[in-house]
């Protein structure tokens, strides 16, 4: 099996949208390590950071960070852990639009 390890997905989301910040792609096993949210505005703001399987329709019991503030003009890392099969779906979600988010992990073929 080969590991790569890399920047898995990046997005800074329009507010209010649930956006996929990365798929795990088929024949091909993931770990996310860690998302790296940062506040690019002076006032704090809500994200949300969800996994689908299979890519399957947003619901409450896929999320594993939500409503959870962060400061403005400051960075959070959430040090997850989370394994995904093929057709996984990571999925952020900013209540102001001024958040941006980094995936890092490794992808095993």
């Amino acid at each position: 099996m080969a590991l790569t390890y890399k920047v898995l997905g990046q997005s800074a989301p329009a507010a209010a949208t649930l956006t996929d910040i990365y798929t795990c792609p088929s024949a091909t096993f993931a770990i996310i390590n860690s998302v790296v949210v940062c506040n690019t505005a002076s006032s704090s703001s809500t994200f949300r950071v969800s996994v689908a399987k299979d890519g399957a329709a947003d619901t409450l019991a896929q999320y594993v960070a939500r409503e959870i503030i962060i400061a403005g003009n400051s960075t959070t890392e959430l040090a997850l852990g989370i394994t995904m099969d093929a057709a996984d779906v990571l999925r952020v979600y900013s209540t102001s639009g001024s958040l941006s988010f980094n995936a890092f992990g490794v992808e095993i073929v």
